[in-house]
């Protein structure tokens, strides 16, 4: 292994207030890109796709649903001569699909019902029945979580 002092220093070129700067305007350059390209897409399939990249003419788009991302390999015809037209996108060939579902979905919290007289009066009866002393005090128990 070499010294430190021989290894190479790796460049970054996003580091210092220089590169900051040029990280901005990418990010700049991708959110019109995105808005542009996502305005010439059929109104249903605009919610839920993101613009990924164009290199090489190769346009990359990303869906939130395998059926969405189906349908826009079906119209891929259509939406690449939409995007022929865009002066940024004029020589897209191929278009690629990827399926990225979102990362959070708001789940909604699981609501407790209480318990019903009708179901609390079974858990007493099975308590009754039951010949397990420890398992005859949690349905007790259970049943007396009764709503009012």
């Amino acid at each position: 292994m070499k010294p430190k002092n021989e290894q190479k220093m790796t460049f970054d070129p996003f580091s210092g207030p220089a590169g900051l700067r040029k990280l901005v305007a990418r990010a700049e350059q991708h959110r019109l890109a995105e808005q542009t390209l996502l305005a010439e897409l059929p109104p249903s399939l605009q919610s839920g796709t993101r613009f990924v990249s164009c290199r090489e003419g190769e346009l990359v788009l990303a869906a939130d649903s395998g059926p969405k991302a189906s349908q826009i390999r079906f119209r891929q015809h259509d939406i690449m001569a939409a995007a022929r037209n865009l002066e940024l996108f004029r020589f897209v060939w191929k278009l690629k699909v990827k399926v990225v579902p979102p990362r959070f979905q708001d789940k909604a919290m699981a609501k407790k019902l209480p318990l019903s007289k009708e179901n609390a009066q079974l858990l007493k009866e099975e308590a009754g029945n039951t010949n397990d002393k420890a398992l005859r005090e949690i349905l007790e128990k259970l049943a007396s979580h009764v709503r009012d």
